[in-house]
């Protein structure tokens, strides 16, 4: 079997799971998998395009680096030329793998087609809402927001409520906010038509306010489980619709057996100026997605450059048993600084060393008490008690005792 794409340095091409204008993308495994040094985790989903014609996948590539750190974006573990059989030469980038599929595919699967449990749905719309508020502060917009480009990826912290968590992939047609105003003269637009808003069919105009109505049809479509523009009567081409939504200045129809909370989220996302359209910020202040825990709502710390290197080390680790939660690795590291291991030396001839000695054992220290009290010494003054209280108080504040850990860190 010939491989037309080649194979990376640390892993192996498999089947191809999906196939666009892209290009293809591929299911890869790691060629060592019980590696725990390994940069990339066990599975990974790898978009591969000739490089001659890869450029859609290197923006990709580039925006997903900007919008980096946010748990609801798919994440990105870098970029691979390789060689395939027939001797293309093929960029490859090696992104997260949504092994529940896409919100598209469960929709599908959804019983009877009446669409999504309403909470389920309200959990979803709220992953997409951080995903898309992160996005838009970092000053991107995505302007091709769908079901079929939402991965679902499975959520260990779900608690039982809902298996997946939703994240924001395919930002090939992603572009800068408030770019040029030439762009504006340009008879262009990116995108699929049932999802596209107003400002986009008639003004050629892409910003933030363009998500959220996207995100509106597809809230719709998770609640009803049917496109945004569906008629009963006809079907709907993308002409027809582009014609409703520019010249008959109409608006997805908002069904009846909804909740009232479900239906007024949807207006607020299909207001039809998008000067008067809610931002993400705050959709996710709305009571539709409101009640919902965002202790797994996790931003990249400062400092971090890429946090996918060391979650993606977690994930490959050899033996289960060396295997640490995150708050093991802190509760570790701030116990060095507890009171308990702080001692007070009140030598003045050996202040300098005494800074130092911050660690001294039990048989030590009762063997010290037994010489003072053989000795006929006085416990220390109040004096010394100041001054190890001082001391202890500078060092809790360089090494504080207790902290809050955001949960899924």
């Amino acid at each position: 079997m010939v491989n037309e794409y080649g194979d990376g340095v640390a892993w192996v091409r498999g089947s191809m799971i999906g196939r666009g204008g892209f290009g293809c993308v591929y299911l890869a495994t790691l060629k060592n998998p019980r590696s725990k040094y390994s940069y990339f985790p066990s599975v990974m989903a790898v978009k591969s395009a000739e490089v001659s014609v890869s450029g859609s996948i290197q923006k990709e590539r580039e925006v997903l680096s900007n919008v980096k750190g946010c748990s609801d974006v798919i994440r990105c573990f870098g970029e691979e030329t390789t060689m395939g059989d027939n001797g293309a030469m093929v960029y490859n980038l090696l992104l997260e793998y949504g092994s529940g599929g896409t919100l598209a595919d469960r929709i599908k699967k959804a019983g009877g087609g009446d669409g999504l449990p309403e909470f389920e749905a309200k959990v979803f719309a709220r992953c997409i809402l951080r995903g898309l508020n992160h996005i838009h502060g970092k000053g991107y917009v995505h302007c091709d927001l769908k079901p079929d480009n939402i991965l679902l990826v499975p959520d260990a912290r779900s608690k039982g409520f809902t298996e997946f968590r939703a994240k924001i992939g395919d930002f090939g047609l992603a572009k800068r906010a408030k770019q040029s105003k030439k762009r504006k003269l340009e008879p262009y637009w990116g995108g699929t038509p049932m999802y596209l808003s107003p400002e986009a069919v008639m003004d050629n105009v892409q910003e933030p306010p363009c998500d959220i109505w996207a995100l509106g049809c597809v809230v719709l479509e998770m609640l009803t489980g049917k496109p945004p523009w569906d008629d009963e009567k006809e079907e709907l081409d993308a002409e027809e619709i582009l014609r409703r939504i520019g010249e008959g200045h109409e608006s997805p129809k908002i069904p009846d057996g909804i909740s009232e909370e479900a239906r007024d989220f949807l207006k607020r996302c299909f207001v039809w100026k998008s000067m008067y359209r809610l931002t993400a910020e705050m959709l996710l202040n709305h009571p539709f997605v409101g009640g919902l825990n965002d202790d797994d709502a996790v931003e990249e710390p400062d400092g971090i450059e890429d946090l996918n290197e060391i979650e993606s080390i977690l994930l490959v680790s050899e033996d289960d048993d060396d295997e640490c939660s995150s708050s093991d690795l802190f509760d570790n590291e701030w116990d060095i600084a507890s009171d308990e291991d702080s001692f007070y030396y009140p030598s003045d001839d050996d202040e300098d060393n005494a800074n130092d000695e911050v660690v001294s054992t039990i048989s030590e220290e009762k063997e010290l008490k037994e010489e003072g009290i053989k000795a006929g010494l006085n416990p220390p003054n109040k004096k010394a008690k100041q001054i190890s209280s001082q001391a202890s108080s500078e060092s809790s504040r360089c090494f504080p005792v207790s902290f809050t850990i955001p949960a899924g860190v």
